[in-house]
């Protein structure tokens, strides 16, 4: 475990000590105020990024004993902090890296750094699955290659480690120049370079240039000479500095020659030159990436002076990786959140966190398997564990193998052991959980997967998987196109747009949102029973659930001078005064809301009263989306501004506006007001070409049955579709049931396999659909993707003349959703 001097921190990043009391010893560096658990031995990084100032929160910090902080300016209230260190420096965030970097110089061992624009993190939990009970390695968790990730990643070197694998990404010119001496590798690899994250670039090979400082002070780079951008720019460069070069190729001359490569059904046969002598490598993939990136593990163990014998057999049992954590829903209300094939105690924080963040139950548990070749001693790495779970109050611990009986010895809470999964599978009783999160975080061998069947509430094999990296991103690029000082009011109705309920809810709560926004009553109450503490605004409220929005605070959307008279009402008779309530102006929508003529009666009864207070006044925009409709929306948005200063001018307390939702964010800019209300936008749906919104929702599924099919046969009901050669059918179990538009059958729509498109034929059916995949190379229990990544939800929505809101709600509620996260 790290460990430094706080005085010698501040001397690693030139900065200026303000001691409350010398001579504390770090241990962990935060940069985020929601994730720490040993605030003695921590120091808070306040980093100040482009919507969130660390600075903001040192006082937070503080009061949960926080008492070690590098900032770039004291607080004004430095009273408040009388037992605190504040070091001082001009840039957090470098300040960070030069203590990393300080860090690295005290360790004298191979170091690889990865870097390109895909395959990063694959191969580094590649070199990892191989090596790891061969020597004691230190790796990246799980992607952390950012300008934090990376440090934060070399900050966990310790004595006891003898290999490292950090990965670095960057997005901009400059960021690996400063990444380079915090890594400091030995052994460089670059997996390829492409189009991913390219906009920071005049082009590729300004962008090669920009990765390859990673690779200035190092003593050999491995790369694939097939990229002739990469082959050309380190042949003209890098040999010039003399630096070695280990290549391998599939056409040229290289150190590392593949001589044949064929794929088979489900794995690839290569053969490889290596210093005169050939060896043969079963790669268990076929797809070009997986073979890639087995061949740069491949290179980099032969460069290390492993027997390709060691080598061969380790590739052979390569499995695919489980980089995100799914959470999933479980037998009697319970939450699973599987994180199996990933145990090591950086990860395990990791995981922890996420669990604590499951509001919606009270009770968490966590079934944990042994640890295995981290290089410490048993003893001080579960007293280490133990702590860790007795900070965040973890309510039962669960440890499977014989090594992890260790954590009782600390641990204080409810704790039950089983030497192995089979143990854990015959005598643990699947009905002795009920309402709680439970983490499974088991090495590989422990096959915690049969644990997760156990405990996983069964469905059909259609999902949708909602990937909450990519919605908290999407979250992250409007609030960045927002004013310092904006809120957002996340709109979270219609089960967040189909994509969930507490679970989008609890992760916008995470990441600070002001305000969600429900359509009924129900919800919001679904909401606070699953522990969100997040204002929450109903916007469709009904009359007669004015009381149980009060007993849950939840805050009405008012539009007709009935409803506020009656809500007033209700406030009254029960002594209950200044309750928030939002006002719904009608600015050309003609569905809800005050017209311009009420608006003086309205300030009248509003002002007249002391039961209830406008928290915010608001408007609902027509066609943002619509560039032949801007004359109208700047009418309506020029109407909202004089309604709401008529209001608020009647108001004697500062009120909130807000008009714009997910289009009128990206087209509107100048119509913020106070706050935004952001929906579809979150989910990767933009008004805008060329957006830079990530895919969340991946609907998918399996091949259930191929048959062939003569020619000239039907298929489906009422016989609307014929074959016109013999043809190869796939069973696909989705149908409109499960939300499929009946419209896409007969080949107006399409799926995915096998990276293919192919067509929807004959009539959907209830519970099923056919597709033709005649000429692809597929098997029973292949996976099938209605829409995702490459098959868009809006190019559904074109097809069946209508818009993604429609097809995302349709989803029906037997479909499982799943939640990834890394």
């Amino acid at each position: 475990m790290a460990e430094h001097r706080i005085e010698d921190i501040a001397r690693a990043c030139q900065g200026e000590l303000h001691a409350g009391a010398s001579g504390s010893v770090i241990r962990h560096l935060i940069t985020d105020s929601r994730k720490f658990s040993f605030p003695g031995e921590s120091l808070f990084i306040a980093i100040a990024g482009e919507r969130h100032d660390g600075h903001n929160f040192t006082g937070d910090m503080y009061r949960q004993h926080i008492r070690n902080f590098l900032v770039n300016r004291l607080p004004q209230n430095i009273d408040n902090f009388p037992a605190a260190n504040f070091i001082v420096v001009n840039d957090t965030l470098l300040a960070l890296q030069q203590i990393a970097s300080m860090h690295r110089d005290g360790y004298n061992l191979p170091v690889i750094g990865i870097t390109g624009s895909n395959g990063k993190t694959t191969v580094k939990e590649w070199l990892f699955q191989l090596l790891n009970k061969e020597v004691v390695i230190v790796r990246s968790p799980r992607s952390y290659n950012s300008q934090t990730g990376v440090p934060l990643s070399v900050w966990q070197l310790s004595s006891h480690h003898e290999l490292a694998v950090f990965e670095a990404g960057i997005s901009r010119p400059g960021e690996m120049g400063r990444l380079e001496p915090v890594i400091k590798p030995g052994i460089g690899l670059i997996t390829n370079i492409g189009e991913a994250h390219q906009a920071g670039f005049i082009d590729l090979q300004h962008k090669l240039s920009e990765k390859l400082l990673l690779f200035r002070n190092t003593g050999v780079i491995v790369y694939c000479s097939d990229h002739d951008i990469i082959d050309e720019y380190l042949g003209n460069i890098f040999r010039k500095e003399k630096i070695k070069l280990f290549s391998w190729s599939v056409s040229k001359d290289a150190d590392l020659k593949i001589i044949s490569l064929q794929r088979k059904a489900n794995f690839t046969l290569i053969i490889g030159k290596y210093k005169g002598s050939s060896g043969n490598l079963t790669v268990p993939f076929t797809d070009q990436a997986s073979v890639e990136n087995a061949i740069h593990v491949w290179a980099i163990l032969l460069l290390l002076g492993y027997p390709h014998e060691f080598i061969a057999a380790g590739i052979k049992e390569l499995g695919p990786l489980a980089m995100r954590m799914e959470q999933k829903k479980g037998i009697n209300n319970c939450t699973i959140i599987n994180d199996s094939y990933n145990s090591d105690p950086g990860s395990l924080g990791i995981a922890v966190d996420f669990l604590m963040q499951q509001t919606q139950h009270k009770r968490k548990t966590l079934v944990l398997s042994d640890i295995f070749e981290t290089g410490r001693g048993r003893s001080e790495l579960y007293k280490d564990i133990a702590e860790l779970l007795n900070r965040e109050k973890i309510s039962r611990f669960i440890g499977v193998g014989t090594g992890i009986k260790d954590v009782k010895y600390w641990y204080k809470g409810r704790s039950e052991f089983f030497d192995t999964t089979g143990d854990f599978l015959r005598n643990m009783d699947p009905g002795s959980f009920s309402d709680e999160a439970i983490l499974l975080k088991g090495s590989r061998n422990f096959e915690f997967e049969r644990i997760s069947v156990l405990l996983e509430e069964k469905s059909h094999a259609t999902v949708m998987e909602v990937n909450l990296n990519n919605l908290v991103d999407n979250y992250n690029h409007f609030k960045a196109r927002l004013d310092q000082g904006t809120k957002i009011m996340a709109v979270v109705k219609a089960f967040s747009y189909g994509s969930g309920s507490y679970e989008i809810a609890n992760i916008l709560a995470y990441n600070l949102v002001d305000y969600l926004a429900v359509a009924f009553c129900d919800e919001g109450v679904s909401l606070r029973k699953a522990g969100i503490k997040v204002p929450i605004m109903v916007m469709n409220p009904d009359l007669s659930c004015y009381s149980l929005m009060v007993d849950h605070n939840l805050e009405p959307e008012i539009y007709s001078l009935s409803g506020l008279r009656h809500f007033i009402d209700k406030l009254q008779s029960a002594q209950i005064k200044d309750y928030p309530v939002h006002i719904k102006l009608d600015t050309g929508m003609y569905r809800l809301g005050f017209s311009n003529l009420q608006t003086v009666e309205l300030a009248n009864i509003l002002k007249g009263n002391n039961s209830v207070k406008v928290k915010s006044v608001f408007s609902h925009l027509v066609a943002s989306d619509d560039p032949a409709h801007d004359d109208f929306t700047r009418h309506q948005i020029e109407q909202f501004m004089n309604m709401a200063d008529e209001l608020c001018s009647r108001l004697d307390y500062p009120v909130l506006r807000h008009i714009l939702n997910s289009a009128g964010i990206e087209r509107f800019p100048e119509a913020q007001f106070d706050m935004v209300r952001l929906g579809i936008g979150m989910y990767g749906i933009s008004s805008l070409k060329n957006s830079k919104l990530s895919n969340v929702n991946t609907f998918k599924s399996i091949i259930s049955l191929i048959r062939e099919v003569p020619a000239g046969d039907t298929i489906g009901y009422a016989r609307a579709f014929r074959t016109t050669v013999t043809s190869k059918i796939a069973v696909v179990p989705v149908g409109y049931a499960d939300g499929l538009d009946r419209r896409l059958g007969n080949g107006s729509g399409k799926m995915i396999v096998k990276d293919v498109f192919v067509p929807i034929v004959g009539n959907l059916c209830m519970d099923m659909c056919m597709l033709d995949i005649t000429g692809i190379d597929a098997r029973e229990g292949d996976e099938v993707i209605i829409f995702g990544d490459n098959h868009s939800i809006s190019d559904i929505a074109d097809s069946l003349s209508t818009i993604p809101y429609e097809v995302f709600t349709k989803i029906s509620a037997r479909v499982k959703r799943i939640y990834v996260q890394e």
